[in-house]
C-alpha cells in the first residue's frame, strides 16, 4: 500500500513508518522541508504546507495524520496554546484541501486526537459512548481539532479518530523523564497519587492503528488505551518495582503548578478510560496491564 503520513518524523510517526516498511508499504512522509534525508526505498519524502504536494504524490492507500505542536514540550503560555491549536488545524485543514483534489481517494483516513476531549475525573470512565467536553483548554483544543478532521467524513472517505491516552515507549513520549527519579532514587507519587493514568503501550498505538486501518467496520472515534488505566500511585509503584529502585518522595502538587504552570494538569489530573469499541471489535492488547508493559519498555 502507499501510506501518506503528516507527522511521519514524530515519536509515534517513527514507529509507524518503521512497521510499515517492514511489512513492504511505501511511507510517504510530509514535511516542511523534504531536503537531505536518508534514502530509503520504502520512504518518500514530501514538501507540502509551502508548496502543493498533489503531484509528488501517487495514487494513495491510507491517510495518518498526527501533525501538531507537542503539548509537552514548553509552558504553556498563550502563544504555546495558541500554537498548539494552530498547528493541528493548520495540518488537518492541509490533509482536507490535499485529499479534496486527489482523483482517487483513500479508503481511510487515521486521524489523532486525544483522550483529553472528555476532560478531568477523580471517579467518571469514560467511554466512546461520552459525548460531553470537558471545558479545559486540552479539552477543547481536541474538540476543535475533530470537528476539523470530520469534514473528511462529507468527502466520502471512512474517518478514524484516534484519542490516543498518555503513550508509553523506550525513545520518547513522557516515560522517560517520569522514570528518570527513580533511575536517581529520589522517584515518588506526584500529586495526590488517586489522579488515573489512562496510559497505552507504543505497540498497541500501532497495533490499534493497523486494525483500524484493516477493519471496515470501525469509524469514527475509537480511545486508544490499555484496557486498565491506573492510578498516579500504582504507576509509580510499578516503576519503582521494576526498576528496582524505591519509591518514597513524593512531588506535591503545588511545586508541579509552580513549575509547569497550566501545563501541570498532564500529571497532576486525569481520567478514567476505556477502549470499548476496539474490544468489542476484537482487538487484543499485547499489553493489557501497566506491569507487562514497563517490564517491556524498562528491561528491554
Amino acid at each position: 500500500m502507499n501510506i501518506l503520513i503528516a507527522g511521519g518524523t514524530g515519536f509515534v510517526g517513527k514507529a509507524l513508518t518503521t512497521y510499515f516498511t517492514q511489512n513492504g508499504h511505501h511511507m510517504y512522509i510530509l514535511t516542511r522541508n523534504a531536503q537531505k534525508r536518508e534514502s530509503d526505498p520504502y520512504v518518500h519524502y514530501i514538501q507540502w504546507l509551502t508548496v502543493n504536494p498533489i503531484e509528488q504524490l501517487p495514487s494513495i492507500d491510507i491517510v495518518i495524520n498526527l501533525a501538531g505542536e507537542s503539548i509537552n514540550s514548553g509552558r504553556w503560555n498563550e502563544a504555546r496554546k495558541r500554537a498548539i491549536v494552530e498547528s493541528r488545524l493548520q495540518a488537518t485543514n492541509a490533509i482536507y484541501d490535499l485529499i479534496t483534489n486527489m482523483k482517487q481517494k483513500p479508503s481511510v483516513v487515521i486521524q489523532a486526537s486525544a483522550i483529553g476531549i472528555y476532560g478531568t475525573s477523580l471517579d467518571q470512565t469514560f467511554t466512546e459512548r461520552n459525548e460531553t467536553t470537558g471545558t479545559d483548554f486540552l479539552a477543547q483544543t481536541v474538540k476543535r481539532w475533530e470537528e476539523a478532521g470530520r469534514r473528511m467524513e462529507a468527502l466520502g472517505v471512512r474517518t478514524v479518530f484516534m484519542r490516543f491516552g498518555i503513550i508509553l515507549g523506550g525513545d520518547g513520549g513522557a516515560l522517560p523523564r517520569i522514570v528518570l527519579p527513580y533511575k536517581w532514587f529520589i522517584g515518588g507519587t506526584i500529586g495526590q497519587g488517586n489522579q488515573w493514568m489512562s496510559w497505552v503501550h507504543m505497540d498497541d498505538v500501532i497495533g490499534a492503528i493497523d486494525f483500524s486501518i484493516r477493519h471496515k467496520n470501525i469509524s469514527g472515534p475509537i480511545n486508544v488505551t490499555a484496557p486498565h488505566p491506573v492510578t498516579m500511585e500504582k504507576f509509580g509503584k510499578a516503576v519503582a518495582n521494576v526498576l528496582q529502585r524505591p519509591h518514597w518522595l513524593p512531588v506535591p502538587s503545588f511545586v508541579l503548578k509552580v513549575l509547569l504552570g497550566e501545563m501541570s494538569i498532564l500529571l497532576l489530573e486525569g481520567q478514567r478510560v476505556i477502549p470499548e469499541k476496539l474490544l468489542q471489535a476484537g482487538y487484543h492488547f499485547s499489553f493489557p496491564t501497566i506491569d507487562q508493559a514497563l517490564a517491556n519498555i524498562l528491561k528491554s
